[in-house]
């Protein structure tokens, strides 16, 4: 199989780091780690960026976050650091941590390390070789909505998580804060995206409970086993983790969610086999969410429009680094294209209630 889509590639231009002072520094912390360090850099991803360094026979993975980045609090790299030292101990797919770094002088910004988990991550089509069958791509359905449901169904406090959000007023806090963050991004003007902001901030529900929440749950942030793609191997980027409403987690999900029979400008934005043959509706999906949580999911249109928001906030920070030359990577040129899109999207669903 070719296209083990954990693989590498040479570091993009500008995102290159000091090899030197990491290596060094690697050697303080992990005395063990022996050879001359090389760098690759992990292709996929949109915001933190993530580097495999190679110190003789040992692989280690660097997180970091985004050259021009104006949201320190979205790429917490100490949060980050501090919820997966707890959660890999009660929930096998969080990656161990290492090492964490907070002096800014070694590569430009904080960072940590994590152990290195290898697997397939299947994005828009199945990778070159591999068939996937209705019956197949329905059982890697039914996994993933089930990895979802224990991860909402962890005892965070007994795992020691705690303190790390505050459930209580949740949903209003995500609405009011990602409608800052897009204001503070703008570059465009979006009819589409202000007309949900209004109409998200006038039917904010209660909190429907607490729970850890990844807040970016979707297939190209999950590793699978390729010999048994129903087994996870790897829940990657918590850069979003926290506590609170697991209903908003779901949303933001569903809004990853892309069925065969929508509309065709939604299909690109697919990062994931949920639009073929066998996959699951999000009608679908939220129906075995709710029997497996026990939760109510009958009036998911809310959480569901506030994660195509949600989403479309974040390709506009993104795309606001590219417009203004933070970075070059040429991925992100359309994102403004994509933002009206789910503006869109979100629009159509809310006048219509339905998922």
């Amino acid at each position: 199989m070719s296209q083990i889509t954990d693989s590498t590639q040479p570091v993009r231009p500008g995102e290159e780091l000091d090899v030197a002072r990491l290596e060094a520094w690697i050697k303080t912390r992990l005395p063990d780690q022996a050879g001359s360090l090389t760098i690759e850099q992990f292709p996929g991803g949109h915001s933190n960026l993530t580097y495999l360094l190679r110190l003789g026979d040992k692989d280690i993975v660097l997180r970091r976050p985004p050259f021009g980045n104006r949201v320190k609090s979205a790429h917490d790299m100490s949060r980050e650091y501090r919820v997966l030292s707890k959660l890999c101990n009660v929930y096998n797919p969080a990656p161990r941590p290492l090492a964490y770094c907070e002096d800014e002088t070694v590569i430009g910004s904080p960072f940590y390390l994590m152990e290195r988990r290898r697997g397939l991550v299947i994005r828009n089509s199945p990778p070159e070789g591999m068939t996937l069958d209705p019956p197949n791509v329905r059982r890697i359905c039914e996994s993933f909505v089930d990895n979802l449901a224990k991860l909402h169904r962890i005892d965070y406090a007994a795992a020691g998580l705690g303190d790390l959000g505050r459930p209580e007023g949740y949903a209003t806090r995500q609405v009011e804060g990602w409608t800052k963050r897009y204001f503070n991004a703008k570059t465009d003007e979006h009819p589409d995206i202000e007309a949900i902001i209004e109409w998200l901030a006038e039917r904010i529900p209660p909190d429907s409970g607490a729970s850890i929440v990844h807040n970016d749950y979707k297939f190209d942030n999950l590793m699978l086993d390729p010999n048994d793609l129903t087994r996870i191997v790897a829940l990657l980027d918590w850069e979003m983790c926290t506590i609170g409403d697991p209903l908003m987690d779901l949303g933001c999900t569903l809004a990853y969610w892309v069925e065969e029979n929508d509309e065709n400008p939604l299909h690109p934005g697919a990062f994931s086999p949920t639009k073929l043959p066998g996959a699951m509706t999000r009608r679908e999906i939220a129906a075995r969410y709710g029997e497996l949580t026990g939760r109510d999911v009958s009036h998911l249109v809310f959480y569901y429009c506030f994660g195509l928001f949600k989403l479309a906030a974040i390709l506009q920070q993104i795309y606001w680094r590219y417009y203004h030359g933070h970075t070059q990577d040429k991925r992100f040129a359309h994102f403004n294209q994509s933002v009206a899109m789910l503006g869109k999207a979100a629009v159509q669903a809310a006048e219509q209630d339905h998922l």
